[in-house]
């Protein structure tokens, strides 16, 4: 899947920064997990929802719409959590009464502890690392991001992590990435990008001036204007 390149297409690189969600830790399927169990607890069952993976299914859609909202400014943070599972209940027929209190928290205590990561991720992170300074730029939220680095012990790999909420803005807005190049002490020539996201990771960071490897393990169309792309992370191994 990836283009034909090889170690001299990023010669100069020192810094590479990577996403987190859908990058190195496993949203969807730390989510489904976390919502299997919540749909026994909360008895999902005998509310009307009669299909926990169609309960899933629904809500991973919803969910990946209003983060690709929230990258771009159009909802706040509490508009997100609010709607998810609002609108995923209320999608598949239940009625507004019946929705259970405390669901949406419940779901942000307990999501973030779970540890799956992309295949090939700690390999690759200890491959990079001794041959390159990491960084980490999420556009998740504080806490969260804060308990997955902790529970998967992947801190450990990285110089800096800076997360969005803390700065102030999202990715692909230029100011994050300036500010992650400054904390870094990295210039652009040397720096490099590595996402899952086009509009946030891949063009946010094409935009302002880095490169960008686009990760792409459910491999979707490559835009022409997207140079590279791998479908494994192990892949970064050849490549860089």
């Amino acid at each position: 899947m990836n283009s034909v390149i090889n170690t001299s297409h990023f010669p100069l690189k020192k810094h590479i920064f990577f996403d987190l969600d859908h990058t190195i830790w496993d949203f969807d399927k730390n989510a489904e997990e976390t919502l299997q169990e919540l749909y026994n607890v909360y008895r999902l069952q005998d509310l009307g929802l009669q299909s926990a993976d169609l309960f899933i299914e629904t809500y991973t859609r919803n969910n990946h719409r209003l983060w690709a909202d929230y990258h771009t400014g159009k909802i706040t943070k509490d508009q997100l959590r609010e709607a998810r599972f609002k609108q995923t209940f209320l999608e598949l027929g239940m009625e507004p009464s019946l929705i259970p209190d405390g669901f949406e928290d419940h779901y942000v205590r307990f999501c973030p502890t779970k540890t799956n990561l992309f295949p090939g991720s700690r390999e690759t992170l200890e491959y990079l690392s001794s041959k390159y300074f990491l960084h980490l730029i999420s556009n998740g939220f504080r806490e969260s991001t804060e308990a997955k680095i902790s529970g998967t012990d992947i801190g450990k790999y990285f110089q800096n992590v800076i997360i969005s909420e803390i700065v102030g803005v999202n990715k692909p807005d230029k100011a994050i990435f300036m500010h992650a190049l400054q904390l870094a002490g990295a210039s652009k020539p040397e720096s490099l990008m590595i996402g899952d996201s086009l509009e946030a990771d891949v063009y946010g960071a094409l935009n302002f001036g880095i490169d960008a490897i686009f990760f792409n393990p459910n491999g979707i169309e490559k835009p022409d204007d997207v140079p590279v792309q791998i479908s494994r992370l192990n892949e970064l191994m050849e490549i860089l």
